[in-house]
Order: structure tokens, then C-alpha cells, then sequence
């Protein structure tokens, strides 16, 4: 099974591919979480992304289809994985079908979780992760532990350096102009569904999976 999880920042997609990728067995490729380790690590690629990132500008298509070509060739991707945060324009749209074809892999099943610009801010503004495992927390309803120690693993809990309203409201602007034209694009192909996720994370799992076992 080959899935996009699409939508804006905040949506819930991180949340839903960890669910995605325990029930069906595929890995889930969060093209964020791979550019933040790249930024840790004080690549020159992070160097490079962590100043467009902090900025909430996206990242140049050719650094983004160069990691994804790269990490879909892994051998646990052999049947299937789930995209988090690509593609983000049509033209990574395009380009990502294109590699799909060469690597002779199918057509890939297009999933948009829609939430309010609204509660987008609320949740962003109140989440936290823990800087070792990526877990999510929110302040509001799943807050952290009083010692903001992760209850996975024991790492520290921290605010994003771009999850503050002025950078959210920057990256909610970007995915209007740049991503959310893709809808129309995803929307010829039969494997595209809506998703309500300003509904529970249980919610929305389960109509989730109802489409995907159709």
C-alpha cells in the first residue's frame, strides 16, 4: 500500500502515519522529521534547509526528491510506505509520479485530513515533542509530564522553534499558496479521500482506515 497523507501543518498527519504504519507494516517517510535530523546534524543540507525551515519556507524540490528517491530505495519500503509532508507542490507532485512509474511502483492513494486555520494555530501553539523519540504532546489535551520528560522513552520535551504564531500563521500562508492546489490535482484519481480531522485522533483513524480497506 502506497499512501500521501496531505494537509496542512497540523493537521494530525504525523499522528495517523504512526497509527498507518503499525496496522498495515509499511514505514512512514515524514520528510520533516528527515530534514530535522539533517538540521541536528549540521549537515550541509541542514544548514541549508534549517534557514528556509526557521523562515517556514519551503525546501528547494530537488533536495526534497533527492531524499525521497533515496529512502523509498530501502528495502522496507519494498510493499508500500506512507508520505508525511510530500509532496507540497505540483511540480513534486508530478515528479513524484513520474518516479513512481520509473521504479514501476503503483499509483499512489492520496488521503487529506481538512482542519479549520483556527484550531491548526490552537494545536500548534500548544504542542510539544520530545526531542529523542519525536512522540507528541499537547498542552491542552495530552499534556506532558510535570518534569517534561517523555513517558516513551525519558527524552526532553520541547516547543518546536517554529511551532509560534507568527511562523504558523507564515507556514499556513505558504500551504495555501503552494500545497493546497494539489487537491484538485489528487482529486482526478480514484484514490483520493476526505478526512474531518477536527475529529478525535480515534475518529479520525477509523474512517481512515474504512477508506483504505474498501
Amino acid at each position: 500500500m502506497y499512501l500521501i497523507l496531505f494537509g496542512a501543518p497540523g493537521a494530525g498527519k504525523g499522528t495517523q502515519a504512526r497509527f498507518l504504519k503499525d496496522v498495515y507494516g509499511i514505514p512512514h517517510i515524514s520528510t520533516g522529521e528527515m530534514l530535522r535530523e539533517a538540521v541536528k546534524e549540521d549537515t550541509e543540507l541542514g544548514k541549508q534547509a534549517g534557514k528556509l525551515m526557521a523562515a517556514g519556507q519551503l525546501v528547494p524540490d530537488k533536495i526534497m526528491l533527492g531524499l525521497i528517491r533515496q529512502r523509498i530505495g530501502h528495502k522496507d519500503c519494498d510493499h508500500g510506505f506512507i508520505l508525511d509532508g510530500f509532496p507540497r507542490t505540483l511540480h513534486q507532485a508530478r515528479e513524484l509520479d513520474k518516479l513512481m512509474e520509473s521504479l514501476s511502483l503503483p499509483h499512489l492513494i492520496c488521503i487529506e485530513i481538512i482542519v479549520p486555520p483556527e484550531l491548526i494555530i490552537k494545536r500548534l501553539v500548544n504542542r510539544r515533542i520530545c526531542e529523542s523519540c519525536g512522540t507528541d504532546y499537547n498542552m491542552i489535551t495530552d499534556p506532558p509530564p510535570a518534569d517534561m520528560r517523555c513517558v516513551k522513552c525519558g527524552g526532553k520535551i520541547v516547543q518546536r522553534g517554529d511551532d509560534n504564531k507568527d511562523t504558523i500563521l507564515q507556514r499556513l500562508e505558504v500551504y495555501n499558496k503552494e500545497t493546497a492546489p494539489l487537491r484538485s490535482y489528487y482529486r482526478r484519481e480514484e484514490g483520493y479521500f476526505e478526512v474531518d480531522g477536527s475529529k478525535s485522533i480515534s475518529d479520525v483513524k477509523s474512517v481512515i482506515q474504512q477508506h483504505l480497506n474498501h
